[in-house]
C-alpha cells in the first residue's frame, strides 16, 4: 500500500505539471545520459527539439544531461518539461528547469514512463543505454498491445550510425 500510495502521488504531481498545457502536443525524447556535447547526436537532438517547438510542440525529457539535457536547451526552459528519475549516480535536474513546475521528480520507473506515454503525442528515440533500451521497448509493447493511443515512434541516429539499424537486426533475429 505504500508504494501504490506513493506512486498516485508522484501521478498526481505529473497531472498537475502537465494541465496547463493539456491542449498542447509533446514530443517525448529518449536517449543516453552519457552523450557528450560536443557529439553530432547531441547537435542533432538540439536541432530536433528546436524545430519541434517551431512547430508549436513542447519537449519532454528525462531531464538528465545528455540527450536529455540536448532536448531541452534545443526546446528551450519554457517549452520542455522534465520527468526526472531519482537515482544515486546522476546529477539533479537541469539547471534551466531547477524550480520549473514543468519539472517532475519521480522515484519509481513505471510512474515515469506511464507519465511519458500519457503526456506524449510523438516519441523521437535516439542512441542509448539499458534506460533507453527499456523505454522503446515498453512504448513499443503499449503500442502493439493497443494499451496506448497510437503515436510515431521515431529511431533517430546521425546519417553513418548504426544504432538502430544493429538493434533491429538483433530483434529480426531474436
Amino acid at each position: 500500500l505504500k508504494i501504490a500510495a506513493g506512486a498516485l502521488g508522484e501521478l498526481n504531481m505529473a497531472y498537475d505539471a502537465f494541465v496547463p498545457f493539456r491542449d498542447v502536443r509533446k514530443l517525448a525524447i529518449f536517449g543516453s545520459a552519457r552523450t557528450d556535447t560536443d557529439s553530432p547526436l547531441y547537435e542533432l537532438t538540439n536541432r530536433l527539439a528546436h524545430a519541434i517547438v517551431q512547430s508549436g510542440w513542447m519537449v519532454i525529457t528525462g531531464a538528465g544531461p545528455g540527450i536529455m539535457k540536448a532536448g531541452i536547451d534545443g526546446a528551450g526552459a519554457n517549452h520542455s518539461f522534465g520527468v526526472g528519475i531519482r537515482l544515486p549516480f546522476e546529477p539533479a535536474a537541469p539547471e534551466s528547469l531547477a524550480g520549473d513546475p514543468k519539472m517532475v521528480i519521480f522515484r519509481y520507473f513505471f510512474a515515469r514512463k506511464l507519465t511519458f506515454v500519457r503526456e506524449s503525442s510523438g516519441f523521437a528515440a535516439l542512441p542509448g543505454g539499458l534506460g533507453t533500451l527499456d523505454e522503446v521497448f515498453e512504448l513499443l509493447t503499449l503500442l502493439q498491445t493497443g494499451k496506448t493511443v497510437p503515436a510515431p515512434l521515431v529511431l533517430v541516429d546521425t546519417p553513418d550510425g548504426d544504432f538502430w539499424s544493429s538493434w533491429r537486426s538483433l530483434i529480426r533475429e531474436r
